[in-house]
C-alpha cells in the first residue's frame, strides 16, 4: 500500500492546504502518477464542506448562509487554487492573440473578466447548493461531495488528452497520466455520484445526467482552451474544475424535483 498511499498524499499536497506532508513515507511522486487520486481530494474537501452545511442547517441557518459556508470551506481547503485559475483563464480570454492571452494569465493582477467569472461561477455554486438544501441538507451535502470529486476527474482527463500550452509551468511539469489513471479517476468520481443519486427515485438516470453535464461543460472549456491557447495550463485545469463542479451541482439540483 506504500505506493498508492504516497500517490494519494502527493495529490493532496498539490491540490489542497491540508497538512499531509508529514504523512508521506517517502518523497512525493510525479504529479501525473498521483493524478488518479484527484477525486479523493475532492471527496475529502467536499465531505468537510458537506458536514459544515449540515451543521449550519441543524443550527437553523438559512439555506443561502449554509451554502455560502460550504463554499467557503472548499475555498479555504484549496487556498482558492482553482478559483485563481478560473479568474486567470477568464482574464486571458481578453487577449487578442495566444501569446498575449498567456501573458495575461501569468499576470498576478485580476481584471474585469476575472472578477466577472469568479462572481458568476461562485454565485451559481452558492445558489445551486442553497436550492439543494431546500430539498434537504443531506441531499445538498452529498451533492457538494460528489461535485467536488467528479470535477477533479476532468482535470486528469485534460492532462492526458491536452498538450501543454507552455514549455514550463504546472500544466507542463505535471506530466501525462496513464489511461488507466484517467479511468480510475472517472470511476472514483462516478462512484461518489451514487451517494446523492441514491436519494432520488431514479439513481441510474441521475448519475448518467450528472456525468454527462459535467463532461459536456469540461469538454467545451477544453475545446475552447485548445483553440485559444493551444493546450492546457494550470489555470485551465483550475477553470475546468470550477466549471465541472458548477455544472454537476446544477444538474443534481435540476434532477431532484424532476425525479421525485
Amino acid at each position: 500500500m506504500a505506493k498508492p498511499w504516497t500517490e494519494a498524499a502527493t495529490a493532496f499536497l498539490w491540490l489542497s492546504r491540508l497538512p499531509v506532508a508529514g504523512l508521506l513515507a517517502r518523497a512525493p511522486v510525479p504529479l501525473a502518477r498521483a493524478a488518479w487520486a484527484f477525486p479523493l481530494v475532492g471527496l475529502v474537501l467536499g465531505g468537510f464542506a458537506g458536514l459544515v452545511l449540515m451543521l449550519a442547517a441543524w443550527l437553523g441557518l438559512p439555506p443561502g448562509v449554509a451554502a455560502l459556508l460550504a463554499v467557503a470551506v472548499l475555498v479555504l481547503g484549496t487556498g482558492a487554487l482553482h478559483e485563481d485559475g478560473l479568474a486567470d483563464y477568464c482574464d486571458g480570454c481578453g487577449g487578442a492573440t495566444t501569446v498575449r492571452a498567456l501573458e495575461i494569465m501569468r499576470d498576478s493582477r485580476i481584471g474585469s473578466y476575472g472578477v466577472l467569472g469568479l462572481v458568476l461561477v461562485t454565485g451559481l455554486r452558492v445558489a445551486a447548493i442553497a436550492s439543494a438544501a431546500e430539498a434537504g441538507s443531506l441531499y445538498a451535502a452529498t451533492a457538494v461531495l460528489a461535485a467536488a470529486a467528479l470535477s477533479r476527474a476532468g482535470m486528469v482527463a485534460a492532462l492526458r488528452l491536452m498538450r501543454p500550452a507552455r514549455p514550463d509551468g504546472l500544466g507542463h511539469g505535471a506530466g501525462r497520466p496513464s489511461g488507466a489513471g484517467v479511468l480510475l479517476a472517472w470511476g472514483l468520481g462516478a462512484a461518489c455520484l451514487l451517494v446523492p443519486a441514491s436519494l432520488t427515485p431514479a439513481p441510474v438516470a441521475a448519475v448518467a445526467a450528472a456525468l454527462a453535464t459535467c463532461a459536456a461543460a469540461q469538454l467545451w472549456l477544453g475545446w475552447r482552451a485548445n483553440r485559444r491557447l493551444g493546450g492546457q495550463t494550470g489555470d485551465v485545469l483550475g477553470a475546468l474544475q470550477q466549471l465541472g463542479e458548477t455544472a454537476t451541482l446544477l444538474a443534481l439540483v435540476a434532477l431532484r424535483p424532476m425525479l421525485a
